[in-house]
């Protein structure tokens, strides 16, 4: 059987005038700024007056360590969301926007794929309304005014050598990762050593998705440390006077996205930080508003429930005052596969040992999420190779966790696919059986927390970190930002540092790199193992296949 691509089902798609997706949450047509007939922003005014309103049951979204395989955490968040709306819930999606990065790289879109996906989708994966552009400007307009200061006689004594501030594009660029600016001569400036970072690790993006509001936006890129002069103290974004035009290029930005799924329900389309490098959650603003006006909110969290899930829970549940009533935890029969050691090309065939080695690092999962006082559903989603024994093995497997799992097919059939899920999902919601907790204090010294999360989440033997880093986060808390939670930097395809290793290891250490403060986003970046903050593409970049075709549509997209 032929299957259609993603975006030949996208391009299919019956839209509705977003007016009338608004409409199904109450958006009146005036509080909303349209962007062509399928996309628009939601007033801020609308924003504020449905403070008062009770909130919706929040659902999170994640997933297993991600394989080659793939494993379909946004596909699975957009079928739920149908499911649920299919079955009469009033239910919405918020997820991020995609980067450029990754769509002309290698991991592509992130939009959904198959009969679950949200589109517009070849627009969610480009310039969408450009808030990722707005967030590279902003950053970047604050990279300028620093170098101009100092061009200018450095009133504020800036030690040259101690900026903090580099740059930010948002596409993978490694020659960018480590250059000499202001070459040339006197009328160039100062020649310093700096670097650019992908926008989604930007400390702007991590802002923009973690504040209430504008006064609560222009606070923090405020609140945001860009140098530091000979005597360690540190210069603010305020201080450089940044703070107020950065917040008039990101005004607009700041207006969650509303768009549709294929099924036409509500979804949410806003901020987008990278999970491995930064927190991976849509933006709060975008989170608190669904769940005004929806009686369910499904969200999700980049890359695994280590990454995304963990720093849902420890950061953005923390900052924002909300909870998870329940966790989808989705999964794939060949992700398991690929644990279990079986290489990429053997996964058609069935092989329900290898299966069944796989499932720990389900079950490393399961625990973990659990370990926030949430239940867990386990979401198995379905590929046309998977056999009946293959599944049943995940079943079997998980009932032993004291969890469930169901067979999931929104991918094929769109929200039929996913009505099962959806009933159990919704009962588990109204069931009030969360009780939700972060697994670390605020008082929580800061190499405590990151041992914390390094034991009970990755299941690391010890922590590796150099005086340099311990002294330096000793300092960061006699300065009053020893209450901020820790932000973890590390691969997203392992428990461990190590990409390579599968499963559910113990017995490994995990090496603290660098430490970032990140004073107005409110939390510590820990830099652990080789990650990068400026990803490079891969030897064959997805760009190499993107092209308009001779009707003018877009061809590669995936």
């Amino acid at each position: 059987m032929a299957y259609k691509s993603d975006i030949e089902i996208a391009r299919a798609a019956h839209k509705l005038p977003i007016q009338e997706i608004g409409a199904k949450l109450g958006i009146p047509s005036e509080h909303l700024l349209p962007f062509g007939h399928d996309k628009a922003k939601v007033s801020d005014e609308f924003i504020k007056a449905q403070r008062g309103k009770k909130d919706g049951k929040l659902i999170l979204v994640t997933a297993i360590n991600p394989t080659p395989a793939g494993e379909g955490k946004t596909t699975t968040t957009v079928g739920l969301a149908d499911g649920m709306n299919r079955i009469g819930k009033k239910t919405a999606i918020c997820i991020r926007e995609a980067s450029l990065g990754p769509c002309f790289g290698m991991k592509g879109g992130a939009a959904g794929g198959g009969y679950a996906q949200v589109v517009p989708m070849e627009e969610m994966n480009l310039h969408f309304t450009g808030d990722f552009h707005a967030i590279t400007s902003a950053h970047n307009l604050l990279s300028a005014m620093i170098d101009n200061h100092i061009y200018w006689g450095n009133e504020l004594e800036i030690d040259e050598r101690r900026v903090v501030w580099r740059r930010v594009l948002d596409m993978n660029d490694r020659a960018l990762r480590d250059i000499v600016t202001s070459l040339g001569g006197v009328s160039n400036g100062f020649a310093r050593q700096t670097g650019f970072d992908i926008t989604v690790a930007s400390e702007v993006m991590a802002i923009l998705c973690l504040s209430n509001d504008l006064a609560d936006l222009e606070k923090r890129l405020g609140d945001i440390i860009v140098a530091y002069r000979r005597d360690r103290s540190p210069i603010y974004c305020r201080d450089i006077k940044a703070d107020g035009a950065m917040t008039v290029l990101l005004q607009q930005a700041m207006q969650p996205n509303l768009v549709q799924t294929l099924e036409n329900n509500p979804a949410f389309v806003h901020g987008g930080p990278f999970a491995n490098i930064a927190h991976g959650c849509n933006s709060v603003v975008s989170t608190t508003t669904a769940l005004k006006l929806a009686d369910y909110v499904v969200t999700e969290a980049g890359f695994g429930a280590d990454l995304g899930a963990e720093k849902f829970m420890n950061i953005k549940c923390r900052k924002a005052g909300i909870a998870p009533a329940v966790v989808v935890l989705v999964a794939t029969v060949r992700a398991m596969k690929m644990n279990g050691g079986v290489a990429r090309a053997d996964l058609g065939a069935e092989n329900v040992a290898a299966v069944e080695g796989g499932c720990p690092n389900l079950g490393r999962h399961i625990s973990n999420l659990k370990s926030f006082g949430v239940p867990v559903v386990v979401a198995i989603n379905h590929f046309v190779t998977d056999t009946d024994a293959e599944v049943q093995a995940i079943r079997d497997y998980v009932s032993t966790h004291g969890s469930e799992a169901i067979l999931c097919q929104h991918w094929e059939k769109g929200s039929e696919g996913a009505v099962e899920l959806a009933q159990r999902v919704t009962e588990i919601a109204d069931a009030d059986v969360a009780a939700f907790a972060p697994i670390y204090p605020d008082e929580m010294p800061l190499f405590e927390k990151i041992e914390t999360i390094a034991k009970r989440i990755y299941h690391a033997d010890e922590v590796l970190a150099d005086k340099k880093i311990r002294d330096q986060l000793r300092l960061w808390e006699e300065a009053g930002y020893g209450l901020l939670p820790v932000c973890m930097a590390k691969t997203q395809y392992s428990f461990s540092t190590d990409p390579e290793l599968r499963g559910a290891p113990t017995g490994h250490s995990v090496p603290v790199r660098e430490v970032r403060l990140s004073a107005g986003a409110g939390f510590i970046v820990v830099i652990c193992g080789e990650i990068m903050t400026m990803p490079g593409l891969p030897r064959t970049p997805a760009a190499m296949s993107i092209h308009l075709n001779d009707d003018g549509e877009i061809e590669g997209l995936f």
